[in-house]
């Protein structure tokens, strides 16, 4: 056996698994011998794309949520005409079908990868899993089973294979790339399979070993005697843990010596609700509304987002909901909407910005909002505010959609609005943004502003620290001001889950955390073994 290697990443889905190496190695071995004329390379295609229709149909079957849910937008994807037009277009000009699909795919999956942001490079998986099953179609090859207890370790893996694999048996994922906001992390965390991304490149060999540690966030390949032994030590306590966690998931979040918080959750997209129960959180502390906006339909018009908004709202059951305007622009893609080629995207027209610099597209969003307001406990938050005055204009178009809809006769309410403290000026001066009516501390862009590091460069995602001095001193700063001036304030990034920062930031004295909905259980059992000496 070779010798042992550890490489760290991101926890993507919790736990500790351990299991045999099985590549994630996608399309390298598919061989397929172009025919050279054009029509057959177009019928072939054609069949292959519905041969893949009906084998995801097939999958989708067997199962419900979430799960068929990413089914059945792969199928949608896959029966639109604008997916596959420029592949049967390289076609016509003599390209075979094989690389007439992977390259149109891979422009798109490329776009995707690239952006800094995480929810749409999570997106890149989906295209990449249509892309691979069709190109296997063609090639008259089938899935690769995988055996029990596997890890699955490579690049990515596709929601697909993901769900074509018995994860009752154990196993884990170890990917070098990946997002922890990706479908499949959200799959591994509703099912229990620990998962790491961002290891970077490992060199896989035949044979080999690996735990997958989603507790550390780290890989072990090839595990020596003292690795097994940390092995044992961790599924214990994971073991353990998990029962704790389960005990406190509904009831209210108290610290030892009774202090009372909110745990909420944060929600991508509304599937993520089929599976969950609205009793064990106390509401929904961030919708992040891109999903409408990343659709082959284009644009979502108002009815689209009202509905969407509306399943969300009747899910919470009288349970407040934080609906977050559009958070995409430059580093994140939108068609038809979002600006190109800008010389550094972090620092471009995005969040609030493009909102602004957009405003039928923005006030569409508005009274869609706005109807939803009317039907329960829903508040606005604007990201990337930088000035008081975008506050100021983007109460101006709230109040206009308002206006607008009452004058059609259609039912609405003026929501409160908020915004999302994550760019330093914000922080430092919080002040002089009384003009909000609530403040969220976006904890991961604000550590990425404040330390100048992304957190997934390998090269520098060390610096990429939550729990620097600067940080807690900027939460501690907005609670401190926020109670000054009577505006609530609440956090609702990946910092509020984690166990290490909890009682830091309940010494901060913040009274709400927004988590991912698979950690709330994890974040009550941190609450409650935090005691007044954080306080």
């Amino acid at each position: 056996m070779r010798p042992a290697v550890e490489r760290r990443g991101h926890v993507a889905a919790p736990g500790i698994a351990a299991g045999p190496v099985v590549r994630l190695d996608r399309t390298g071995g598919l061989r397929r011998e172009p025919s050279g004329d054009p029509a057959r390379e177009r019928a072939d295609l054609e069949a292959a794309i519905a041969s893949s229709i009906v084998a995801i149909a097939d999958l989708a079957a067997t199962l419900e949520g979430e799960a068929a849910d990413i089914l059945d937008f792969q199928i949608a994807m896959l029966e639109d005409d604008a997916l596959s037009s420029s592949a049967f277009a390289a076609i016509a000009k003599g390209v075979d079908a094989g690389t007439a699909w992977s390259d149109a795919i891979q422009v798109q999956v490329a776009d995707y990868e690239a952006t800094a942001d995480e929810y749409f490079r999570a997106r890149a998986a989906d295209l990449a899993d249509i892309r691979d099953r069709v190109l296997r179609a063609l090639a008259h090859d089938g899935d690769t089973a995988t055996p029990p207890g596997a890890v699955l370790a490579g690049n990515d893996v596709t929601p697909s294979r993901f769900l074509s694999v018995d994860w009752a048996s154990g196993g884990g994922l170890a990917l070098f790339a990946g997002s922890a906001s990706s479908h499949v992390a959200m799959l591994a965390r509703s099912r229990g399979v620990p998962m790491v991304v961002g290891t970077g490149p490992i060199d896989l060999g035949d044979n080999d070993i690996a735990i997958v540690d989603g507790e550390a966030g780290r890989i072990v390949l090839n595990p020596g005697a003292e690795d097994w032994a940390a092995y044992e030590a961790t599924r214990a306590d994971t073991v353990a843990r998990s029962g704790r966690e389960d005990a406190v998931l509904r009831l209210p979040a108290r610290t030892r010596d009774g202090r009372r918080l909110s745990v909420m959750i944060n929600v991508a997209e509304p599937e993520e609700l089929d599976a969950l129960d609205p009793t064990t959180c106390d509401g929904i502390g961030l919708v992040r509304t891109e999903f409408l906006f990343h659709r082959p339909q284009g644009l979502p018009d108002e009815e689209t987002q009202y509905r969407a908004y509306r399943r969300i709202v009747e899910w919470a059951a009288g349970r407040p909901n934080v609906l977050r305007t559009l958070d995409a622009g430059g580093d994140k893609p939108v068609p038809g909407l979002t600006i190109d080629d800008e010389s550094n995207p972090f620092l471009g027209t995005r969040g609030i910005r493009l909102s602004l610099a957009c405003p039928d597209v923005f006030m569409v969003q508005l009274r869609a909002m706005a109807r939803a307001a009317a039907l329960g406990d829903v508040k606005v938050m604007l990201p990337m505010v930088t000035v008081p005055q975008e506050i100021d204009q983007a109460a101006a178009l709230l109040n206009r959609a308002v206006a607008d809809l009452e004058a059609e006769g259609v039912a609405c309410r003026r929501p409160a609005l908020g915004i999302m403290v994550e760019v330093p000026a914000v922080a430092i001066e919080p002040a002089l943004y009384a003009n909000a009516d609530f403040f969220s501390i976006g904890s991961n862009d604000l550590t990425q502003y404040v330390t100048a590091s992304a957190r997934d460069i390998a090269a520098v995602s060390t610096l990429n620290d939550a729990g620097h001095p600067a940080i807690l001193s900027l939460i501690r700063r907005v609670v401190d001001v926020g109670r000054e001036i009577g505006r609530d304030v609440s956090l609702c990034g990946d910092m509020g889950s984690d166990p290490a920062h909890i009682p830091a930031l309940v010494g901060a004295g913040l009274a709400t955390l927004s988590v991912a909905p698979p950690l709330v259980g994890r974040t009550k059992l941190a609450i409650a073994e935090t005691g007044a000496e954080a306080s």
